[in-house]
């Protein structure tokens, strides 16, 4: 490990001026690449205090040995600079963007005397037109067979061409009419490279002028009784029409865009690409990436607007690029797409209309593909195993931590609060051990004094049950003991080999108090506090930090957001519920179905109030002690304000009052997740 001021340049060395500079390490490999307004002041905030840097920095100045610089005139070809260098170099500390595969593109090779339309991957070439990306090279197919009836461009190999050139004998597409046969000259090389140009024209989304030309072309063949004509050209309009279909309109005012979504967390992101030409989704791509560096949604941005334009020319570049965050500073990323398209390119984040509608889809669709890469690396078996066994290193335990338990305390500013039990097994979700508790011993916000009642509470029904059912390592016990009488798994029988809580050292050291209180000193304790992905042991002074290519880090980080989305969904529907009790839930025996049985036959609350005993008592299943206390419960209730229109001033008399949702149910039971989404407010 190298000492940053070992290699420190003098401050008068470093110009103050734009650049691009590269740290290497001892073997003279370039490790990072990045550019600057100011180099001298960016250059700065590396050689600090290293306590003061994000661990991923410090781990770079660390591991670096020396750094220089290359002064350039504008921030736009500091741009194009560091665009350069990290395709050359590939640096293990920059964000590296990975296609999740090598996506076909219809491509077009105009480059060629008989152009060819075919599907293309990889590099792009020069002269050659590509449309897409597609999701899969038979979508490609499928549009190009629907295509090749109205525009019969060739799509033959060059093998294929010259050997029906050389017999004089086209292939079959010659014959059923789907290729204009220009290897034995029934088109000329200009008609055909004519073709090719509507094709291309047809594909870029300038299908409006050619459809109204073919169904004039239509109608004129009708009135002149060519009806066979006709025929032909109605189905070639049905045809491209079919093509059309494929690819919804999105954007009514036939938009070409592109727009860019990421979804991240603290260790990788993804990135979502929907490119929108003629107002139609006409292609779309991904990629996930490894946060090495400690980079804001805007710099991501940046870095994947190299990735898709750092190849592109002209129309490639699209004349405006929605993002969700805008790179800082904006301005140079902004000239720099317009001087590769050759004329403006607005670069903006959508706030409303269809264009805000498209970029939330893109964005779901990022999330769902980050979130398929990670369920694909926690199914990997192998993968598995080797967090575990890291887990168990890093810890300091016996054996690899087969069970993992998390916990995690969710409240909205000190109001109900309430705690998570997460259970994972090989390093897999076991949903069904999944607990939900309500903190009951005291009130208001105290996560360490709420983090100690929850183990306390858990392990003391742990001792219980393994007080009735005796030791497990008894052979009269054995495994029915770990059961009820109906074969069910018991609550808490199973003990974690290891906890992790949500939080630092305060909380870890109230976990291992409470089991210690009970008496407990086989079951290992940790933290994985958010901000920096410490790992925190009891009684320790300082944290484990695991490297951040770890997979036993990886899989706490799972662990420890599973725990705070189950905890934050439990309290917002406890939230939820508490705001939504009616007039109904004071009355003693009456439950969910004879609530909705009342509402349904008197239609609202409202006319429930008006109504007398007897004709409470006509609803099936309430009896008249029911219906006295129904009425006695709805005359203590003041009826609800009515409404009022504030434009007109009109007394809105038909207003009912709601029927609240289900009532709580008991916490540390099993659950299932799910709830609805509310304001969050300063909820953790």
């Amino acid at each position: 490990m190298a000492d940053p001021s070992s290699y420190r340049p003098k401050p008068g060395d470093i110009p103050d001026s734009p650049g691009v500079y590269k740290f290497r390490d001892e073997h003279r490999r370039v490790i990072y690449v990045g550019k600057a307004k100011s180099l001298r002041q960016r250059l700065a905030n590396y050689f600090q205090d290293l306590a003061n840097l994000h661990p991923r920095t410090r781990t770079m100045v660390t591991t670096a040995a020396s750094v220089e610089w290359t002064v350039v005139s504008t921030e736009v070809e500091a741009l194009q600079l560091e665009y350069s260098w990290i395709k050359e170099y590939d640096p293990r500390f920059n964000v590296k963007y990975r296609d999740d595969k090598s996506y076909p593109y219809l491509a077009v090779t105009m480059n060629e005397e008989f152009p060819r339309v075919q599907v293309m991957r990889g590099h792009k070439k020069k002269g050659v037109r590509y449309f897409g990306p597609y999701a899969h090279a038979w979508a490609i197919r499928d549009t190009v067979d629907l295509l090749l009836r109205v525009f019969p461009v060739r799509t033959c190999s060059a093998g294929v061409f010259k050997n029906a050139a050389r017999t004089g004998r086209p292939c079959l597409l010659g014959y059923i009419g789907k290729c204009s046969a220009p290897c034995v000259g029934r088109i000329s090389p200009e008609d055909h490279r004519e073709l090719a140009e509507e094709f291309c024209d047809f594909m870029a989304g300038r299908t409006g002028t050619y459809l109204r030309r073919l169904e004039r072309r239509m109608t004129e063949a009708a009135e002149a009784m060519e009806y066979e004509r006709a025929a032909r050209l109605r189905d070639d309009i049905g045809a491209l029409k079919k093509a059309m279909e494929k690819n919804a309109v999105v954007l009514a005012d036939a938009t070409d865009a592109d727009l860019v979504a990421v979804a991240e967390d603290e260790l990788e992101a993804a990135v979502q690409i929907f490119h929108v030409r003629g107002g139609r989704v006409r292609g779309q791509r991904g990629w996930v990436t490894d946060k090495v560096e400690d980079v804001t949604t805007g710099a991501l941005v940046e870095h994947a607007l190299q990735q898709l334009y750092g190849e592109e020319s002209g129309d490639g570049v699209p004349k405006e690029v929605l993002v969700p965050a805008l790179p800082d500073p904006v301005e140079p990323v902004q000239q720099w797409l317009t001087e590769r398209r050759g004329a403006g390119v607005s670069l903006r984040v959508p706030q409303r209309g269809d264009k805000k509608a498209l970029m939330e889809t893109v964005e779901r669709n990022a999330q769902q593909a980050l979130a398929l890469h990670k369920t694909k690396r926690a199914s990997d078996l192998t993968t598995r195993s080797r967090a575990l066994e890291e887990i168990a290193d890093a810890l300091g335990l016996d054996s690899a931590p087969l069970r993992i338990e998390c916990y995690d305390i969710s409240h909205l500013q000190g109001e109900d609060v309430v705690a998570s039990m997460v259970v994972f097994e090989d390093g897999l979700q076991r949903k069904s051990e999944y607990r939900r508790f309500q903190i009951k011993g005291f009130e208001g916000q105290d996560d360490v004094r709420s983090m100690h009642e929850v183990i306390t509470r858990r392990f003391r029904r742990y001792l219980a049950e393994k007080e009735r059912t005796g030791e497990w390592g008894d052979d009269e016990a054995g495994e029915t003991g770990l059961k009820d009488e109906d074969g069910r798994p018991r609550k808490f029988a199973y003990p974690p080999q290891l906890i992790v809580v949500d939080g630092g050292q305060p909380q870890v050291a109230a976990a291992q108090r409470a089991l210690d209180e009970l008496g407990i000193d086989d079951i290992a304790v940790c933290g994985l506090a958010k901000r920096l992905e410490e790992v925190w042991l009891p009684g320790e002074d300082d944290p484990v930090v695991l490297p951040r290519t770890s997979e036993g880090l990886y899989l706490l980080q799972r662990v420890r957001d599973e725990a705070h989305r189950f905890a934050i969904t439990y309290q917002r529907t406890k939230r939820t519920k508490r705001l939504r009790v009616g007039p109904l839930d004071g009355v003693p025996g009456l439950g969910e179905t004879r609530k909705r049985a009342l509402i349904k036959h008197f239609g609202s609350v409202k006319k429930l109030r008006s109504a007398t005993i007897d004709q409470i008592c006509e609803v099936p299943g309430i009896g008249r002690k029911t219906a006295e206390a129904i009425a006695v419960a709805l005359a203590r209730t003041a009826p609800a304000a009515p409404a009022v229109n504030t434009a007109t001033g009109e007394i809105m008399e038909d207003v009912d009052e709601a029927v609240p949702g289900p009532t709580e149910g008991t916490a540390g039971e099993p659950v299932t997740t799910g709830a609805p989404q509310q304001r969050r407010g300063q909820e953790r």
